[in-house]
């Protein structure tokens, strides 16, 4: 039992209904005051908790950290203290944060310098991103594209069903959260023309994905099995891979996913811990054939996160346009970083492995324009009164995310951009 996770807490800071930041929650991200450096902290309600001050305050003294821990400006060096460490932090944390707690709550001016508003600071990139591999691990999305560009009988490939399919991703272009991207220009190729021309993107797409992020690191060599991968995972943020199809759909053949992919990709700046979403755990999809036996696992792997994606004009209300669940996975994060490793590859701390589209059974839930206008050939409707196939100058697109039980709900914050014109 992990007592920051009891239903049953309650906090002396105001949490707002439907927050996605309860104390069970208690994520951790990295953010900027006015005329501050950028710190560690982590959200409660409608605030954030300045974890510099409460170490440099004396309120984090029995965990034994290092000096300054939390005075950078990523979450690295803390992350590699390792799970157990992760764990004692967001645990002393809920202490301090409990109604009937007065060790923090009792002291006016610690209270008032420790908790910043959320509306007063600047949320930043949580990690150094080392690396990232974009997986490809939901059978409805791989189904939908494989029947809408090959064979609908065979839809997928050969090897699907044995092994989560994955490619390596450009890290440096991986921005947090409300940083506008601009749209890609690039190759493509015209249906009536035998010659590709040079232009800015006309099918620019997102891909409503969920991401974990590792705390530890291994040797060239070494494997990771998939009941070991957890005390790997620090915890998740919501990641918007932005994709050009057209770029894509003319560059990708032999080797993948190229400038199609790596103009930009968005991530969520709290990490919520694999530790607050364990009392969320659903059983997989039911995998079949057989998998080798390193990607065999025990117990349950998925989560139950509900999954939305939402689009505004620069001059209207933002419109629904799918919802998902990160439950339909046919491919666990265990498995994701067993097979990742299988071969020797060694991770780092702060490497980032995004699920691939999330998609559902139905077309409400497909996880990308790309499935739900079915490359174009359906539109939809926005709260202006416009439609859409793919993304235009000036939208925004905001995906959220939350699991909920228990009345208690845990989420990830926004993970929005806004795509301007192309340089």
């Amino acid at each position: 039992m992990i007592k920051a996770n009891d239903p049953t807490l309650k906090s002396w800071v105001n949490v707002p209904k439907g927050s996605d930041f309860p104390i069970q929650n208690l994520p951790f991200g990295i953010f900027k005051a006015h005329n501050h450096s950028p710190a560690a902290g982590v959200a409660i309600g409608d605030h954030v908790l300045d974890l510099v001050y409460l170490q440099q305050h004396g309120y984090l003294n029995e965990l034994d950290l290092p000096g300054g821990i939390f005075d950078q400006k990523y979450l690295n060096d803390f992350f590699a203290l390792g799970k157990q460490k992760i764990r004692a932090v967001r645990e002393r944390i809920s202490e301090l944060l409990r109604d009937d707690n007065d060790t923090l709550k009792g002291h006016k001016t610690d209270r008032e310098a420790a908790l910043k508003s959320l509306r007063d600071v600047q949320m930043q990139l949580p990690v150094r991103i080392g690396n990232y591999t974009d997986f490809y691990s939901s059978e409805e999305h791989a189904t939908n594209v494989g029947s809408m560009f090959r064979d609908p009988k065979n839809a997928l490939l050969p090897n699907w069903k044995h092994l989560p399919v994955a490619y390596h991703g450009r890290a440096s272009s991986i921005v947090v959260s409300g940083t506008a991207i601009h749209r890609p220009k690039g190759q493509i190729k015209l249906p009536d023309s035998e010659q590709p021309v040079y232009c800015p993107s006309r099918k620019l797409d997102f891909e409503l994905e969920v991401a974990f992020i590792t705390c530890r690191e291994t040797q060239l060599g070494q494997s990771i099995h998939t009941h070991q991968a957890e005390d790997y995972i620090a915890g998740f943020v919501l990641f918007n891979d932005w994709s050009a199809r057209d770029i894509q759909q003319w560059e990708y053949v032999p080797l993948g996913p190229f400038l199609g992919k790596n103009f930009g990709s968005t991530i969520s700046p709290w990490i919520v811990t694999l530790d607050a979403l364990e009392p969320f755990r659903v059983q997989g999809p039911e995998q079949y054939p057989h998998v080798l036996p390193y990607l065999s696992y025990e117990g349950d792997k998925n989560f139950d996160i509900v999954l939305e994606v939402l689009m505004k004009s620069e001059h209207a209300d933002e419109t629904t346009v799918c919802r998902s669940n990160f439950k339909y996975m046919y491919w666990n994060v265990n498995q994701q970083l067993a097979h990742h490793t299988v071969n020797g590859c060694n991770i780092q701390v702060g490497d980032l492995y995004a699920s691939g589209t999330i998609s559902g059974p139905s077309p409400g839930s497909y996880g990308s324009l790309l499935e739900l206008t079915w490359n174009g050939q359906r539109t939809l409707h926005m709260a202006d009164g416009t439609e859409r196939t793919f993304i235009q100058d000036g939208d925004t697109v905001i995906m959220r995310g939350h699991a909920e039980k228990n009345g208690v709900r845990i989420g990830f914050g926004d993970c929005s951009g806004k795509i301007i014109a192309a340089y």
